[in-house]
């Protein structure tokens, strides 16, 4: 771009932010910060203070910024259109920090549309959907040594338990006292430090962070891609949370949403009287059981659109990761359609080249920040390579939920115990790709909704028999391969199924059984964190050996799990039937002493208290593979972890 050209333009336009590189860069997909020029921004013109606005809106035939300051009339700051994006830009001033405002778009067809800002940093609390005007510069970092400590993370041999969280029904304040009841982002980020601190998780994972309109849709029909939602406070106090959880050494985790988008009229679709961010065919554009709207991954300045919000997070806010929805959706053509109602590409295929190509650029810019940030699919399929490099022609992703393996847990934990037995492999399956991807083990949210009752409710039996069954389950969990991610409430056992509504029911902790729970699994975190073997494996058939996978008619599953050095490794056994194996022998590798170092029986934990020795003494004999064995009184529904 010729320095003369710039400085014409910046000449003519002296208040000017968007300069041609700015569209070149945009027009290319590369502009990793056009969140910086594009949206609302406060500068000083010729002594006067005011507010920047720019807008992308290349098929509009006038636009006009409205807001608070002209009582929200049609006659609002006429803006002039740049060349050759159609990006259009005003300096409006007098403007302050937390003005309303939207943009009043007339189309070709000379109908008018009350857009929000695409790229505002904060927006009106619903049901109000203006944008807002914000700095988000001038809050002051102080987790720089949590930072600088994350760029040596190295993702797959680190300890990452995952609280899944969705803010405005962990805990509310009696709504005498607010509308809502929410608890606002400083008050979260005390609450939440403690909880999530003392509890043993590594990580928070937060629902519903990005500006939305409705509760109902949890975060997941964003509206305001670059806003914190301002159901909990201001862009500020977002930033407060982070680096207080920072500070206490918990990193930060956000759903981010670029598979599709909802048709509220205020926000993106249609945004000039044209679909310009999703695409044009209904048939690529439009999620028919979703009822949204699907990005154009064609369009470079979609793809830029959504690539800078996501880089967005990780700097301006010091996010530590993102969990990618619904990426199946975006891989295939045919997610969620009949024949009809999609197209193939090129070559015939239902594989979406567009969205391949989207994730292969962001995955990229984002690993070679190495920063230690990371990002993470939920993908449900088994499409291949998703946690692969994109040099090795994978997606990138540094971790993937494994939906797989939850969906089998599940089926099995499910069953009546009689009925295990023929469904063994149901939790052995898992283990035989268990290292095809960099994967997390997941009890998320979407398993305690919509009549697939609490976690506490699928188990089967009188109500002891559920508790007894969700602690072996857990148990299998935190010693399988695979990172952790719990969704708020299943620590404790949440006997209704969950709700946007209302606050967990925390009451249940007065109930013994309940605050029983919670220490149990308060103790499976901690041991997760203080024993390696349990992590730094996690991608290697070195860190894992099966003891007996082949006990079906007693439905009992023993293994090993080992550290880099094999110094402090574990064994575990669990008996997932309600009979006592008082003569139980399993099989162990080394003739060392095996420390008991979890007892799913401890009173403390809601079992039957039957006192047991610390100590066990390998014998010489042939069982399960072995040369040794231990002797051990297996409970109903016993869990032993054992350190050796």
């Amino acid at each position: 771009m010729g320095k003369n050209v710039e400085n014409a333009a910046v000449k003519e336009r002296p208040w000017c932010m968007v300069t041609d590189m700015d569209q070149y860069l945009f027009g290319q997909g590369t502009h990793y910060e056009i969140y910086k020029k594009l949206g609302a921004h406060l500068t000083e013109y010729d002594g006067e203070k005011g507010v920047y606005f720019a807008v992308w809106a290349p098929h509009a035939k006038r636009v006009r910024v409205i807001g608070e300051f002209n009582r929200w009339g049609t006659d609002g700051y006429e803006m002039t259109r740049l060349e050759p994006l159609g990006i259009y830009e005003a300096f409006v001033p007098g403007l302050t920090e937390g003005c309303m405002y939207k943009y009043l778009i007339e189309t070709q067809k000379g109908e008018y549309l009350y857009k929000a800002d695409p790229f505002a940093f904060y927006a009106e609390k619903r049901p109000g959907n203006a944008s807002r005007v914000a700095d988000i510069d001038h809050f002051q970092w102080n987790d720089e040594k949590w930072m600088e400590e994350r760029k040596n993370w190295n993702g797959p041999e680190e300890p990452m338990t995952i609280y899944e969280v969705h803010p405005g029904s962990w805990r509310r304040h009696p709504h005498e006292e607010d509308e809502d009841g929410f608890y606002n982002y400083r008050e979260l980020a005390v609450e939440l430090t403690k909880y999530v601190k003392d509890m043993g998780y590594t990580h928070v994972e937060l629902m519903g962070i990005a500006e939305h309109p409705f509760d109902g849709s949890w975060g997941y029909q964003v509206t305001g891609y670059y806003a914190p939602t301002s159901r909990y406070g201001t862009p500020a106090d977002f930033q407060y949370m982070i680096e207080y959880l920072h500070k206490h050494n918990i990193g930060v985790i956000l759903d981010w949403v670029p598979a599709h988008f909802p048709r509220d009229s205020y926000g993106l679709a249609n945004f000039d009287g044209t679909p310009l961010f999703e695409h044009p065919d209904s048939r690529r554009g439009e999620h028919p059981d979703w009822g949204t709207k699907i990005f154009n991954y064609e369009k470079s300045e979609v793809r830029n659109f959504l690539i800078a919000n996501a880089l967005y997070w990780l700097s301006q806010y010091h996010i530590d990761g993102l969990r990618v929805d619904a990426v199946a959706s975006m891989l295939y053509l045919d997610y969620g359609k009949r024949d009809g109602q999609w197209l193939p590409n090129k070559y015939g295929g239902k594989e979406n080249l567009d969205a391949i190509w989207f994730f292969h650029h962001l995955n990229s810019v984002i690993s070679g920040r190495k920063d230690g940030s990371m990002i993470i699919a939920e993908e449900s399929t088994a499409w291949p390579g998703v946690t692969k490099s994109v040099d090795e022609d994978g997606l990138g992703f540094t971790f993937k939920w494994n939906m797989g393996w939850m969906n089998d847990f599940l089926e099995y934990m499910k069953l009546d115990p009689y009925f295990r037995k023929d469904n063994h492999n149901k939790m052995t399956f898992a283990m035989s790709y268990a290292y095809s991807e960099n994967y997390i083990l997941v009890l998320s949210h979407d398993e305690v909704v919509h009549l697939k009752c609490s976690m506490l409710n699928k188990m089967p039996g009188y109500l002891v028999d559920k508790f007894a069954n969700l602690r072996a389950g857990y148990a299998f969990m935190f010693g399988h391969p695979g990172k952790k991610l719990l969704f708020m409430g299943n620590e404790f056992a949440q006997l209704r199924e969950w709700s946007e509504a209302r606050e967990l029911d925390w009451y249940l902790l007065k109930e013994d059984l309940h605050m029983q729970m919670q220490n149990y699994v308060k103790a499976l975190l901690h041991m997760y964190t203080k024993y390696r073997c349990l992590y730094e494996l996690d991608d290697s058939w070195k860190g894992f050996q099966w003891i007996n996978a082949d006990d079906c008619f007693r439905s009992i599953f023993s293994f090993v799990r080992y550290s880099k050095t094999k110094r402090k490794s574990l064994l575990f056994v669990i008996n997932f039937t309600p009979m006592e194996r008082a003569d139980y022998r399993v099989g162990v590798p080394k003739k060392k002493k095996y420390k008991l170092v979890l007892d799913g029986d401890s009173p403390e934990f809601g079992g039957n208290g039957r006192e047991k020795p610390q100590i066990y003494e390998a014998q010489k004999g042939a069982c399960d593979g072995q040369k040794y064995y231990l002797d051990y009184p297996l409970s109903p529904y016993g869990v032993a972890v054992f350190e050796f």
